[in-house]
């Protein structure tokens, strides 16, 4: 018999393995967790980029569609690892590089979940500004990011219960401004007309909202890692991957809409989508904050055991509630200092923080995943996670070397208001480097280890 969730107690795991005999939960649940963490703020913000980058409307929303049902798959395949693996998604990385070698990826991670931290406090503070004036908007930061350290340290079984309530409150919010926009008659014909179609904006913003959803993948394990290991594999995926993609997709077009419809408006999104709820504007407020608290939660929480991974690695620290707490609010100390400095050219700054995260997430998910399903088919001793000299080893330089080369080929495709790759120039601003490092990554992982890592993997069964 499984055990029973304690939403009210604290967490005492953290990137340790979850015995079997403390798995608990149903894989529903996790449709909870990834249609609250997109039915926010941040994500309507994403969908407002393809009119940056010059997409009209229509074709935004073909993108965007297109982008999240693509990376959705990656990020759903991880999530069904949870249950088989018992340990946090990026614990599990040093399976592909090494005890020692997970550390580069590891920090990239980290920088990713600060970010996202940063930009989504950003948001959230400036909704409850609006909501409560009085307060300086730096203040709003920080008491966002002390709410969202206090769920955090609580842990799994509380953080689902949140999501779960806000999966609920989000849904009915962001159904009221959806049916208000149409009824109201907001939104200009011109803003449907086809004309203005050019492939490299539209491919750009495949990109984005493709790695709008493989930036969970790092994490996305993490909430499904206490389900028990009889749970079903394409039910962990379904739920993962339905919640997820829908959510995505709806505020992405939202926000595609509502920059088409009144772009001078859009420069403080959260006002605008407030506005929208008339008499309830207030009440939209405060939903908002809640859907900004849902994901910068999970922010906080991968990373902190993503920093205790990396730092544990080195000083060997162990997992305790002490270390818990401190790299919590580390992280969200670090997290606050970021979002109250770069609140200026939001959307420029934010563009170009999502498609850096891709140019160095995907050659790390296409290594993940074809170790997990194309050469260990999910067969991994957990004793051998937390040891440098278990036969994952300290570091797999191959695997280094086919993550490296993944990144590298990627620049020529590069498109960035930094840095434009030659091949991405030549067509038009397209960039499509996330598909090339998925194949050259992952292609590379399996030719340099994947005969040695079968064997492995058959030894320990």
């Amino acid at each position: 018999m499984s055990a029973q969730p304690k939403p009210f107690a604290v967490e005492q795991h953290s990137i340790d393995y979850i015995p079997p005999e403390e798995r608990h939960g149903k894989p529903s649940s996790l449709f909870n967790i990834w249609w609250s963490s997109n039915m926010q703020m941040t994500t309507v913000v994403t969908g407002a980029l393809a009119l940056v980058f010059g997409v009209p409307f229509i074709w935004a929303l073909i993108a965007i569609i297109i982008g999240n049902v693509l990376g959705g798959l990656f990020m759903a395949f991880h999530s069904a690892q949870g249950p088989v693996i018992g340990i946090p998604q990026m614990i599990q990385s040093r399976a592909q590089f090494g005890f020692f070698g997970a550390i580069l990826p590891l920090i990239l991670v980290v920088i990713m979940y600060v970010g996202f931290f940063a930009t989504s406090d950003v948001l959230g503070a400036q909704a409850l500004n609006a909501a409560m004036p009085g307060l300086p908007i730096n203040a709003d930061v920080i008491i966002l990011s002390i709410v969202a350290m206090l769920l955090a340290i609580w842990g799994y079984d509380l953080i689902h219960t949140y999501e779960r309530i806000v999966a609920y409150l989000a849904g009915i919010a962001f159904l009221l401004i959806t049916i208000t926009i149409f009824s109201r008659g907001l939104i200009p014909a011109a803003v449907f007309a086809t004309k203005g179609f050019s492939w490299g904006p539209f491919l750009l913003m495949i990109s984005v909202a493709a790695t709008w959803q493989i930036t969970y993948a790092p994490y996305v394990a993490d909430y499904s890692r206490y389900l028990p290991q009889s749970t079903n594999l394409s039910s962990t995926f379904w739920y993962t991957y339905v919640g997820s993609v829908v959510a995505s997709v709806w505020m992405m077009a939202l926000g595609a809409l509502l920059a088409a419809a009144m772009p001078k408006q859009m420069d403080n999104a959260v006002a605008t989508v407030a506005h929208l709820a008339g008499g309830l504007g207030g009440l939209m407020l405060v939903l908002i904050v809640l859907g900004i608290l849902a994901v910068n939660v999970l922010n906080l929480y991968g990373g902190f055991m993503s920093s205790l991974t990396t730092l544990g690695a080195i000083m060997r620290l162990k997992a305790s509630m002490g270390s818990r707490v401190g790299f919590i609010v580390g992280v969200a100390i670090i997290g606050t200092l970021f979002a109250i400095l770069g609140q200026g050219n939001f959307l420029t700054n934010y563009s170009n923080f999502i498609l850096f995260l891709s140019y160095f997430l995907v050659p790390w998910t296409a290594i993940n995943l074809a170790d997990f399903y194309l050469v260990r088919h999910g067969h991994y001793d957990h004793t051998a996670f937390f040891s440098p000299t278990s036969s994952y080893g300290s570091v797999r330089w191959l695997a280094i070397a086919a993550y490296l080369i993944g990144c590298l080929i990627e620049v020529p495709f590069m498109d960035t208001t930094i840095y434009v790759g030659p091949i991405s120039n030549a067509m038009g601003g397209a960039d499509i480097a996330w598909v090339i490092g998925v194949i050259v990554a992952g292609g590379l992982y399996i030719a340099f280890l994947g005969q040695r890592l079968r064997q492995e993997a058959n030894l320990s069964r």
